[in-house]
């Protein structure tokens, strides 16, 4: 590769790295649900892992064109919105649920006496990967319609920082978590992370309507 090449090249990988970064490290369902996972220390690798593959998926359909189509089509684009704010919504109001409900089992999770076995955790894990419309509206639509700015080959550079990113995220995030554990050994820290979570995510749905109404 000459160094013309080489220099043409990252632009659209810093660019591609740095639009993912900016949106993955909102606290949405999946992030807390990784975080999750990481104080409570089980399965730290496979949690990590299939996050990120669930993203290069996700990623690669929209860099490979299926931002195009969702784009072209005001309905699905519509329908992708409004699912990832009730999908936001139910995880908000479930948090914040969670934190007033005297029966809330953050004692449990706090004390880590809760175990999950390895299959129970990469369901979990693909199911807030791929069951989550919000995911969605970060790949497909935003980030693969930046990659449609760039030629073909420069398309595929964008994808990869933007997959370098999330591999990066998903990794710092599970096992950084697994290190502030001590912190959440305490019920109230469990639910004030609840609340503070549950405040986000409603606060991202109000957005996504808000957005959806200016549209119609």
């Amino acid at each position: 590769m000459n160094p013309s090449t080489i220099a043409g090249s990252i632009s659209p990988l810093s660019q591609g790295f740095l639009l993912c970064a900016s949106i993955i490290v909102a606290l949405g369902p999946q992030n807390l649900f990784i975080l999750r996972q990481g104080l409570r220390k089980q399965h730290l690798f496979a949690t990590a892992l299939f996050s990120t593959l669930a993203d290069v998926v996700l990623i690669a359909l929209g860099v490979g064109g299926l931002s195009s189509l969702i784009n072209g089509s005001s309905f699905i684009h519509s329908a992708v919105t409004v699912g990832g704010v009730l999908f936001l919504a139910w995880c908000g109001g479930r948090s914040l649920l969670r934190a007033y409900n005297p029966q809330s089992p953050a004692a449990e999770i706090a004390s880590h006496s809760a175990t999950t076995g390895l299959l129970t955790v990469i369901i979990a894990t693909l199911s807030f990967s791929l069951l989550n419309p919000a995911a969605y509206l970060d790949t497909l639509v935003i980030i693969g319609s930046k990659s449609l700015l760039f030629p073909v080959d420069q398309r595929v550079i964008f994808g990869i920082g933007a997959i370098a990113a999330s591999t990066f995220w998903f990794f710092t995030l599970t096992y950084g978590a697994s290190k502030l554990s001590p912190i959440f050994r305490s019920p109230i820290a469990w639910r004030a992370l609840d609340v503070i979570s549950g405040f986000i995510m409603l606060g991202i749905a109000v957005t996504m309507f808000s957005s959806l109404s200016v549209a119609v």
